[in-house]
């Protein structure tokens, strides 16, 4: 005979759907980064087949990287604003994150391997990199799709987990995609310690895991933050669609700019 009460099984009943759900979540973040894969976005394959005079433009280049890095630096700043992993156990872990962005041997950072790497393929970046602040700052040398993501960033994951790992998951898809493309064009591009360092010690894959796995736990103890944290997730996903739909316009303005200097001088 059970000794459970009946008040008890009323709540295991109402806790055991939304445990169900919890564990759910890390299957609704791979079904949301499939859906949204980064890779799958004209531009990449768009930047690998522009005609290669184009693809060296310098200022093209610059602008490449102004909004690759534009996007990358809003999460990246934004993570320091994660909600719910205040305990001292959830801190250290957090703080691998940002050691992992932030921290790198000799003061070096991913931001700023990224502008080396933009450099070394002749890119004149708009921007110096220390004026990659404040969201609203840097909206004003960005537009659009590009200017919506920078913005949402901070007010999204300081309120969820969820676009964090929504981030997380599909990063390596769109670092490898990235690094495919310029190869095209600049073979050496991909050792690039920004790509070679991260692909060699699997540190997306790491945060992508690490993501899921706190979030989780988090869930777990308040699983009234499931519908809101999917749902962040969601605006997330689809704000970084945005990112790569304007890098596209910014190809293809290059890939116009040949016929129509063709014309010119015809």
């Amino acid at each position: 005979m059970s000794h459970i009460s009946n008040m008890d099984l009323t709540e295991c009943e109402q806790i055991a759907p939304r445990s169900d759900a919890v564990d759910e979540f890390p299957v609704a973040m791979s079904r949301l980064a499939e859906q949204h894969r980064p890779s799958r976005m004209p531009f990449f394959r768009n930047l690998a087949t522009l005609d290669h005079a184009a693809a060296g433009d310098p200022a093209f280049l610059g602008q490449i990287h102004l909004v690759y890095q534009a996007a990358m630096h809003a999460t990246r700043a934004a993570v320091y604003y994660l909600p719910h992993l205040d305990s001292p156990a959830l801190r250290k872990r957090k703080l691998q994150i940002f050691v992992d962005d932030d921290g790198l041997p000799g003061g070096d950072t991913h931001h700023y391997q990224l502008t080396r790497a933009f450099r070394n393929i002749g890119a004149k970046c708009v921007l110096d990199d220390e004026a990659f602040a404040e969201p609203e700052e840097l909206c004003a040398h960005l537009g659009g799709e590009a200017a919506q993501f920078v913005r949402l960033a901070k007010t999204l994951y300081s309120r969820s987990l969820g676009p964090w790992c929504a981030i997380e998951v599909m990063s390596v898809d769109w670092m490898r995609a990235l690094a495919e493309a310029l190869s095209a064009h600049f073979p050496q591009f991909a050792d690039e310690p920004y790509f070679a360092e991260c692909f060699s010690e699997m540190v997306e894959e790491r945060h992508a895991e690490e993501s899921l796995s706190v979030t989780q736990m988090v869930l777990s103890a308040r699983p009234a933050l499931l519908s809101a944290t999917i749902e962040d997730a969601k605006i997330m996903a689809e704000a970084l669609d945005g990112v790569w739909t304007h890098l596209d316009q910014i190809v293809e303005i290059a890939r116009q700019q040949p016929s129509q200097r063709t014309s010119a001088s015809a």
